[in-house]
């Protein structure tokens, strides 16, 4: 078997966080709507519902949860912010629903970190 290129191995490391980040979410009552939605805007690796909230997951898989925490950029933010709304836009039945973006730190033989309302959280 042949060894994968760093962008093959980049993808495959990402799907397996995003599986990880999805079944996650579902043992805390979500359910995974979609995954790696691609916008105009960007992707979007998870969109996840509860009750009347529909929320945007951005997954980091890094070797530690800061590191994890400091590739989640104000300016990724805003891209996913514009994603979300644009497919708000294209998927009415969800447009009154209650709507926040969500970031999962995967690191490794660690539990994942789940961040509720991500956008503009800093970390200690």
């Amino acid at each position: 078997m042949s060894r994968l290129s760093g962008k093959q191995a980049a993808e495959r490391k990402g799907r397996i966080a995003e599986t990880i980040a999805a079944v996650l979410l579902m043992l805390k009552g979500y359910r995974i709507i979609a995954r790696r939605v691609q916008t105009p805007a960007g992707e979007i690796d998870l969109i996840a519902k509860r009750c009347q909230t529909v929320v945007f997951v951005e997954v980091k898989a890094r070797d530690e949860v800061h590191a994890a925490l400091d590739a989640f950029t104000p300016r990724q933010q805003a891209r996913i912010a514009r994603a979300a709304e644009g497919w708000t836009a294209r998927n009415t039945a969800c447009a009154a629903y209650d709507k926040r973006i969500d970031m999962i730190a995967i690191t490794p033989w660690r539990w994942p970190v789940h961040i509720a309302n991500a956008v503009g959280v800093k970390h200690p």
